[in-house]
């Protein structure tokens, strides 16, 4: 008896035992499972350090905010509860982010890590050609989008729009999520469509939006794969490059033609506008009180000269002759409207190439248009109604050498 009830005390302590480890192991597996997942989160923490160093010093001052450059990258670590990343940000174009996680793993002495990289891509501002927070209503007649590439000779001439060289890039897209929050029509979008998310496409019985082949073949609706509801922008506003210290431009006469205002290089300031304003050099102008452009107004550029035009007028009205670009470049004219803007039209038979960022305003196109070139260029602003017939053309090398909201992540590969 006392044999037997030895044997069985000495199955029942190995049974325990073994009980015993096999809780102990899976309790140890629990845990540094734990472990290996929380170094996600801090392997995320790396990153998102990393996007916002790219956000506040873009790829020209890197070497800030703690971080150290070492072997053509920029180093940083971070701590967080007793847990750390290590965050690498390739010194290259698009740059490339590489963060390691390193999570204290309990009941041991080691840390758990993982590691992932990133690629990135610039968002570029202008990455579409007609964009809009709210509503967009294109209720005109013959009116008509496209695009072309002032860079690529394919795609240009002499770096201006050419009909015969267009391309189906001319995308109209709008950030609201409500129904009709994009009404088509009956004009012809060569490009793409799209609305916030739960956002819909109104389109009418002559209506098309496609490529050039399914838009200039005459079939009417929605090309498949040309509408989405994935828009979803965000818009920060404009501030003013100075409140005051800008010089009031002067009239003048040059080569025959008496001009009211006469700008050079340099910061302008002027409570309206109005009349004719010729521009010789690379200036900056901060419209305060309103801009209406009538008759025969209009602002000129001369061949290589720039402007760039803040408003916090409430009012814009580019009607009269518009803006004649001499160059043809769109990056010559940039149309910058503070949120005390909130209307913009452009309106006659005025032509414009340039570019609008107005988040604030509403935009409206009326008239009769001036020619097949009446808008060349990008615009975003609060909303848009195109009346009238107009053409507008997209220039996507906007895209590339026009200002960006900086880096978003493209893809995520743990290694």
């Amino acid at each position: 008896m006392l044999m037997m009830a030895l044997i069985a005390s000495m199955i029942l302590g190995l049974t325990l035992g073994a009980y015993l480890t096999m809780v102990s192991n899976q309790n140890r597996s629990v845990v540094r499972s734990t472990g290996w997942n929380s170094a996600v989160a801090i392997t995320e923490a790396g990153i998102e350090e990393a996007m916002s160093q790219l956000h506040y010093a873009d790829l020209t001052n890197l070497a800030s905010n703690g971080w150290t450059s070492n072997n053509g990258a920029y180093i940083k670590k971070g701590m967080l509860n007793g847990n750390y990343y290590v965050a690498a940000i390739s010194n290259v174009n698009p740059p490339v982010i590489y963060s390691q996680g390193f999570v204290m793993s309990p009941l041991e002495t080691n840390y758990v890590s993982r590691t992932v990289r990133v690629t990135t891509a610039r968002d570029a501002l202008y990455g579409k050609g007609m964009v809009a927070k709210g509503q967009i209503d294109i209720n005109g007649n013959n009116v008509m989008t496209d695009s072309f590439d002032s860079a690529n000779t394919n795609y240009s001439t002499a770096g201006q729009y050419d009909s015969t060289k267009a391309k189906d890039g001319g995308d109209v897209a709008t950030n609201s999520r409500m129904i009709d929050s994009l009404n088509v029509w009956n004009a012809k979008i060569k490009g793409r469509v799209s609305t916030g998310p739960g956002g819909t496409v109104e389109i009418g019985p002559n209506g098309s939006v496609g490529d050039m082949a399914w838009v200039n073949g005459g079939t009417k609706g929605i090309e498949s794969g040309r509408g989405a509801d994935d828009m979803n922008v965000y818009f920060p506003d404009v501030t003013a490059p100075y409140t005051s210290g800008g010089t009031i431009p002067s009239s003048g006469n040059v080569g025959g033609t008496n001009y009211d205002y006469v700008l050079g290089s340099g910061n302008y300031q002027l409570a309206n506008l109005n009349n004719k304003m010729l521009v010789q050099g690379n200036a900056t102008l901060l419209v305060t009180d309103g801009i209406n452009l009538t008759g025969n107004d209009y602002i000129l550029l001369a061949p290589g000269a720039t402007l760039t035009m803040y408003v916090s007028a409430a009012s814009a009205s580019l009607a009269g002759k518009g803006v004649i670009n001499s160059a043809g470049n769109a990056t010559n004219f940039y149309y910058y409207g503070l949120p005390s803007n909130t209307s913009l039209s452009f309106s006659g038979n005025a032509a414009f190439t340039g570019v609008i960022y107005a988040p604030q305003a509403a935009f409206s196109l009326n008239g009769s248009g001036n020619s097949t070139y009446d808008f060349v260029g990008a615009s975003i602003t609060s909303s848009v109604r195109m009346n009238g017939n107009f053409k507008f053309h997209y220039d996507e090398n906007l895209a590339r050498v026009g200002p960006s909201r900086g880096f978003v992540l493209t893809s995520w590969n743990e290694l």
